[in-house]
């Protein structure tokens, strides 16, 4: 039986939605840009709910609704364009954005997730569903390439 718009939502699926919007969101952005990521969030959090009485006994609902997310989307290019127009102080190295546009799509959400926002590796792999070392892959070569990419090292 599927929710209906009119029907208020659950306890169950307010939790839900407090708990796994944020990580969707941010790693969805990561991988679409702003405001791809932004839409991609909000159809595959509408799809969970006209789909919550399956997805509340999934053991991983978040990644679910993540490959729903993808499922949905046409794979972002490339690039990935992070606007930063119109800001004349950014509180970023100016160079960033360009930087993680050059990334592959995987290295550039390993990167953001684990290394911008500080997900576990395990969080980061039950969301997308990759391996834990998969994911440290990604993001030990995306931070790679984002120094080479930048002209930074990480030596003290």
């Amino acid at each position: 039986m599927q929710q209906t718009i009119d029907a208020p939502p659950s306890a169950a699926f307010e939790a839900f939605v407090r708990d796994v919007e944020p990580k969707l969101r941010r790693a969805l952005v990561a991988a679409y840009g702003f405001e791809d990521g932004r839409d991609a969030t909000a159809e595959a959090l509408a799809y969970a709910w006209e789909h919550w009485d399956r997805l509340s006994g999934m053991a991983n609902a978040a990644g679910y609704v993540f490959r729903v997310a993808q499922s949905r989307r046409p794979r972002p290019l490339r690039s990935v364009a992070f606007d930063t127009a119109g800001r004349a102080e950014p509180r970023f190295e100016p160079g960033l954005p360009a930087a993680l546009a050059a990334l592959t799509a995987h290295q550039r959400l390993a990167v953001v997730l684990v290394h911008g926002y500080g997900y576990p590796l395990r969080e980061v792999a039950a969301l997308t569903g990759l391996r834990p070392t998969t994911v440290h892959t990604h993001a030990r070569r995306g931070l790679a390439r984002l120094r080479e990419a930048l002209g930074v090292s990480d030596e003290p």
